[in-house]
Parts: structure tokens; C-alpha cells; sequence
């Protein structure tokens, strides 16, 4: 069995549905479970349409209602298809409804609204693949033991979900059934249906792969995989063929949006494979994501970047080794609900570095009592994802580069995953900084 799950731009419209059912058809002998997003902007139209009902007090679900009833007509399916959908679409309405007559929408509310664009989409999608002789059901997650706790939108899923997911779809994937499920979304044990959070469609796939012991989880995207590189940045940036979870999370979290961190959690557990492909570009190898690497070749696999950061230099004022300084500088930071990227520290001085978006005045009235601060903007962090073995190499050639560059490197850490070098440079050298990097280690050009 294998899980594939396809985003909202891979089933915005009929012709990307279409392209979708023969990519599936090319996977039937493997039993596919597929996961999908909402089709194309619905989530979004569908807040749009929250707001209004909520602030102006009108109420219209004509973009949405448009989108799925073209969608339906133009690939020709039967009246039954429109039939399934029009309780969805009463239900939306009323809802509207209701938060424009009492003026409030809360986050229960909100899970609740944006829950049919998933709820439409799988609808829509088996009804094609029904028509194109695959035996398709549609199904709503939690009919498929998708149980959440009741943080509406960023729910957890409970424990038991590990062991009621396969309970419900072993049975299905055995009877020859390929069930389309909505990703995003669940239920709590009281029925309020409960959004994922960040990476949610993902999370639902990767679960599905997890809990029920799936050969892997593909990811369908519209880029090809993981790449060496920004290809805005980087035009010879080529698609990363295998990388680990650990090094996937890194990338993820330091700019290179394909897979969230939380949505590998799953499979991290059960070591299932993840499989990132491009629905644009079906014949893409995509990258995997893995375990373990066994021998690579390259000593690193990816590097990025991150404009617009703040670096944050602190000295203690105290004595030498004064007990507990950071311990008190962190502790500001906690106060003011500000979250640190990289930390490079010794006894009585620490450099950080912060997303330029916050206003620092009054933490650094704070940390004036302890310790001198000093404040730069402008800045950016490179980051290389790579063999933390050869991790003397990495930092010899990168610095190296520096040099040659005649840039000046401000910070240097070394993440705790230990997959991660980060450093900081000047906002205006970080994109000639990557090109060089990636020139050197991928291009042979120094």
C-alpha cells in the first residue's frame, strides 16, 4: 500500500484533476490511499466569505459553489456528482448564515467553514475516478479514525488515532476500494471538527503512511523535490535525490517550504519513506526522505537562505561567569514572546538572531540592567544541510568562499540536529554567498 497526497494546485480545476487520475492510475497495482487538499483558493475564498459574513453581514458562497459545479460539468459526470455536493453547499450557506446573524466567529467556527473545502474536493475527485472506471469513495477524515484534541486550528491528533486510522482503511485497501480522504482536517472526541495546523494535509498523508505501514508516502507538489537550491536564487539548482528527516525538517525550517517539520513526525517514528514529486512534472525522480543515507557522495545536499534578520549581540556587564546570565537573558526573550533562530554563546556573552518583524525597544531595556546589547538588522542566514562527518570540509571550503568573496562571516552555529552550518552575512552578500557556495560544492566552479 502507498499513500499518495496531492496539494490544492494539483486539483484546482478539471484539467489538474484530470492529470491527477493518471498519475493515480499509473500507482493502482501499488493500492493507493489518496489524500487531498481543498481545490485551488477555496480555503481562502472561504475566509473571504467568513469575513464578510461576519463583518457586513452578507452572505455568498457563489466562488466556491462555482468553482466545484463547472469543475463537475466540465468533466462530464453524472447528475449524482452535483447530488453529493448540494447538502455541503446548504450546510456552507447556513453557516454563513448564522455567524452574519450573531456577528462572531470564533476559531471552533472557523476549523468548522474552512473544513468544506477538503470536504468538497475528495467528493468531487472520486466522482471522476469513478467515472473513469476506479473503484473511488469519498471520505471525510474522522470517518476514518482521524481523532483530534480540541485546540481548533492547530489540533494535535490523540494517540488512539494510531491504531483506529488502519482499523478503518486496512479493511477498505483490502476489499480493492481506493479511498480519497480529506487531509487537514478531524474531529475531537465531542464531533467539533478541528483543523491540523501548518503542514495539516501533509500530516494527515504521512499518518495514513505511518499507522498503517505503508511501502511510503508520496507528496505531490508543484515543485520537483527538495532542490540544491533557490532556483530564483540559484538557476542551476538540480532536485535532491535523497536526503534525511532530519536534514528535510532543517530545510524546511530555514526557508525551503516543501515539507513541514511536523508533518515528517509520523513517519520519523515508523521510518516510513517520503516521496517528494511535482504533479507538473510526473516523471521527475522527486527527492526521498529517509532514515539513513548510507554513502553520499556530496558532503552536503542543500543550502539556503533567510533575508530580513536581526542580530543580537549580548556581553554580561557582571563579573566573569556570572551564575545564571543566561538564563536571565532567555528569560527576557520568553516575556516578550520572542522566538531565537540560531544561539552561538560563551560564558559571559551570547549572539542570536530574531526575525526582523519585532519591535525590540523594551527588550532592550530589559537586558540594559544585565548585559550591553547591541542590535544589527539587515542580516541573513545561509545554511548548509549536510554530512555533519565531514563537517571541517564543509566549514573550510564555505569560509574560503567568504574570503574570496570578501565577505566577512558574523556568526557561525552549528544546529543541535548536527545536519545544519548556519551562518550570518549582510542581507545584500547572502544571495552572491549561495551562488558561490552552491558553484563549489554542486558545480565544481570555485
Amino acid at each position: 500500500m502507498i499513500v499518495m497526497k496531492f496539494g490544492g494546485s494539483s486539483v484546482a480545476n478539471a484539467e489538474r484533476l484530470r492529470h491527477m487520475a493518471e498519475i493515480v492510475k499509473t500507482q493502482l497495482e501499488r493500492k493507493p490511499v489518496l489524500v487531498l487538499s481543498a481545490m485551488g483558493d477555496t480555503t481562502d475564498h472561504l475566509l473571504e466569505a467568513a469575513n464578510d459574513a461576519f463583518r457586513k453581514g452578507t452572505v455568498s458562497v457563489e466562488r466556491v459553489e462555482q468553482l466545484h459545479l463547472a469543475t463537475i460539468k466540465e468533466l462530464k459526470l453524472p447528475a449524482r456528482a452535483q447530488k453529493d455536493i448540494e447538502p455541503l453547499l446548504a450546510e456552507l450557506k447556513s453557516l454563513l448564515s448564522g455567524i452574519s446573524l450573531i456577528r462572531e466567529l470564533t476559531p471552533r467556527t472557523k476549523d468548522y467553514l474552512v473544513s468544506f473545502g477538503e470536504r468538497l474536493s475528495v467528493r468531487v475527485a472520486s466522482a471522476y475516478l469513478e467515472s473513469i472506471h476506479i473503484n473511488a469513495r469519498a471520505f471525510d477524515a474522522w470517518d476514518l479514525g482521524f481523532i483530534s484534541d480540541s485546540s481548533f486550528t492547530q489540533a494535535e491528533l490523540i494517540k488512539e488515532s494510531w491504531e483506529l486510522i488502519p482499523e478503518k482503511i486496512l479493511p477498505l485497501v483490502e476489499e480493492g476500494v481506493l479511498p480519497v480522504v480529506t487531509g487537514f482536517i478531524a474531529q475531537d472526541v465531542n464531533s467539533n471538527i478541528t483543523t491540523l495546523g501548518r503542514g495539516g494535509s501533509d500530516l494527515s498523508a504521512t499518518m495514513i503512511a505511518a499507522s498503517c505501514k505503508a511501502e511510503e508516502a508520496q507528496v505531490w507538489k508543484d515543485v520537483d523535490g527538495i532542490l540544491t537550491a533557490d532556483p530564483r536564487l540559484v538557476k542551476e539548482a538540480k532536485p535532491v535525490e535523497m536526503v534525511t528527516y532530519e536534514a528535510a525538517a532543517e530545510l524546511a525550517y530555514f526557508g525551503a517550504q516543501v515539507l513541514h517539520p511536523r508533518a515528517m513526525q509520523p513517519c520519523i517514528k515508523t521510518g516510513t519513506p517520503v516521496l517528494v514529486k511535482n504533479s507538473y512534472n510526473p516523471s521527475a525522480p522527486g527527492t526521498r526522505i529517509v532514515s539513513t543515507l548510507g554513502k553520499k557522495v556530496s558532503p552536503i545536499q542543500a543550502i539556503t537562505s533567510r533575508k530580513n534578520v536581526t542580530l543580537v549581540d549580548i556581553v554580561s556587564t557582571r563579573m566573569l561567569g556570572q551564575y545564571g546570565f543566561l538564563a536571565e537573558v532567555f528569560s527576557c526573550f520568553a516575556k516578550h514572546n520572542l522566538s531565537v533562530d540560531m544561539v552561538a554563546t560563551s560564558e559571559v556573552s551570547v549572539s542570536l538572531t530574531l526575525d526582523a518583524v519585532h519591535d525590540l525597544t523594551v527588550l532592550k531595556k530589559d537586558i540594559a540592567r544585565i548585559a550591553s546589547i547591541d542590535i544589527k538588522t539587515g542580516k541573513a542566514i545561509v545554511t548548509i544541510i549536510g554530512n555533519v562527518q565531514r563537517s571541517s570540509e564543509i566549514l573550510a571550503r564555505s569560509f574560503r568562499t567568504c574570503e574570496l568573496l570578501g565577505v566577512r562571516v558574523q556568526m557561525v552555529s552549528q544546529g543541535a540536529s548536527k545536519v545544519n552550518i548556519s551562518f550570518i552575512v549582510d542581507d545584500s552578500e547572502a544571495a552572491e554567498v549561495v551562488k558561490a557556495l552552491h558553484g563549489d560544492f554542486f558545480e565544481g566552479k570555485i
